[in-house]
């Protein structure tokens, strides 16, 4: 009896909460089991409430190289209390954007660190020459990308792998982000139909219909880290890293000599620069006529060079022509094709040296592809030839056939008559 009346009062001590709501009590600690799992995963109380950051984390290649939560955010990993563990001197918590360019940078700027994976250790430097880096880091512009903004904050994966945001197919929209937005690009005067014309153009079509990886994206023209648009007397030799010998017949030519004395913008003086186009044969002349006058004698070159193309296309579509003739005809065109490839090469090298307005070059070219353009054409009116002489040979065969065949109705016709 005394022990039940010593229990009831210990319970009418228990202060209650004010409003009389019902009291509810955190634990202190977590349970025996609990903490030894933290003593096995250093990141377990991070866990517990960052499971999704967690998950997309391990998903990456920072968490297969030892990266772990605490390398970035600071703090107490092993505490299970909120204060404790979003806590003490090293604590950073989420980084603000010039905070993750120094977060990043103390290990990739690390020559010794990044020569074991390849990695240039070059990029903050290369980033604060670019305009990204001269908006934030010198102008204090936020509104400039950090490391984050294109490379995800926690799900950093590699450049060749297809889910990277920086993966060929991906990188034009991780650009787009910002420069398609209207209201963001038209604080700094930069138009926002870069995206839209480079998918239409040469480029363009290169990538993503016919998953040419070769094929510059936006990066491979102004950079990734020190991303820049090429000055003016810079264009022929960015364009030129990939057609070399483009470039070659271009600073061969008179129009090579003006660029480099930045008079002239090189590739894009005949070419724009996000909606990259291949000049038609017919609008050569048309193109000249941008800067030329019309009677002048650089117009007169140009109406040349386009009569060679215009001729030196029509020769290779007829040829084309011709092969699929021979093959709806059932012959060989092994030889044949081998044949057009070197007419095709020729043509090629007509673009080529188009750029260097060395007509000579030109018409030797032009001559290549029309005599094995003829060749091809023989070979298939021989072929078409012989088909008819087939088809003639067939007639009186037809005709003895169709006799045969009168005649036995007729035989056949008269000995049922005389049975009858």
């Amino acid at each position: 009896m005394k022990i039940g009346v010593s229990l009831l009062i210990a319970v009418a001590l228990i202060p209650l909460p004010a409003g009389g709501a019902t009291a509810t009590y955190a634990p202190k600690r977590f349970a025996p089991q609990q903490q030894e799992r933290a003593q096995i995963d250093p990141e377990y109380s991070c866990v517990v409430c960052h499971t999704a950051k967690r998950r997309t984390f391990l998903l990456g290649v920072h968490s297969e190289r030892g990266i772990r939560c605490r390398d970035c955010h600071g703090g107490d990993p092993t505490a299970f209390e909120r204060a404790t563990a979003h806590g003490g001197p090293d604590w950073i918590g989420a980084p603000d954007k010039l905070e993750t360019i120094e977060l990043c940078a103390s290990c990739h700027s690390d020559p010794d660190q990044m020569r074991q994976y390849g990695i240039s250790a070059g990029q903050l430097a290369e980033f604060r020459t670019s305009r990204h880096g001269q908006l934030l880091l010198a102008a204090g512009d936020t509104n400039a990308p950090t490391c984050t903004d294109c490379h995800d904050a926690h799900t950093i994966l590699p450049p060749n792998d297809a889910r990277s945001n920086v993966y060929p197919t991906n990188i034009v929209r991780t650009c787009a982000r910002c420069h398609e937005d209207e209201s963001l690009m038209g604080r700094y005067d930069v138009p926002t139909s870069q995206v839209s014309r480079y998918r239409e153009s040469a480029h363009g079509v290169a990538l993503f219909e016919q998953e040419n990886f070769a094929a510059p994206t936006c990066v491979g023209c102004h950079g990734s880290h020190a991303a820049l648009p090429p000055q003016v007397v810079q264009i022929s030799d960015v364009c030129g890293r990939c057609h070399v010998l483009v470039r070659k017949a271009f600073y061969a030519g008179p129009h090579g000599a003006a660029a480099r004395a930045g008079a002239l913008a090189g590739c894009t003086a005949c070419h724009s620069n996000h909606g990259t186009e291949r000049v038609p044969p017919n609008r050569i002349s048309v193109t000249c006529a941008n800067c030329h006058a019309e009677d002048s004698p650089a117009a007169i070159v140009g109406l040349e060079i386009q009569d060679k193309v215009q001729r030196a296309t029509q020769e290779l579509s007829s040829a084309e022509d011709a092969i699929h003739q021979l093959l709806r005809s059932g012959r060989r065109v092994t030889d044949i094709t081998f044949r057009y490839e070197t007419a095709l090469t020729a043509y090629s090298q007509i673009g080529q040296a188009q750029h260097s307005l060395d007509l000579e070059v030109m018409e030797d070219l032009s001559r290549q592809v029309a005599s094995i353009s003829r060749d091809i054409r023989a070979a298939e009116e021989v072929a078409a030839e012989e088909i008819w002489e087939h088809k003639l040979i067939l007639i009186p065969v037809w005709f003895l056939a169709l006799s045969g065949v009168v005649l036995a109705w007729f035989k056949l016709r008269s000995l049922r008559n005389k049975h009858l």
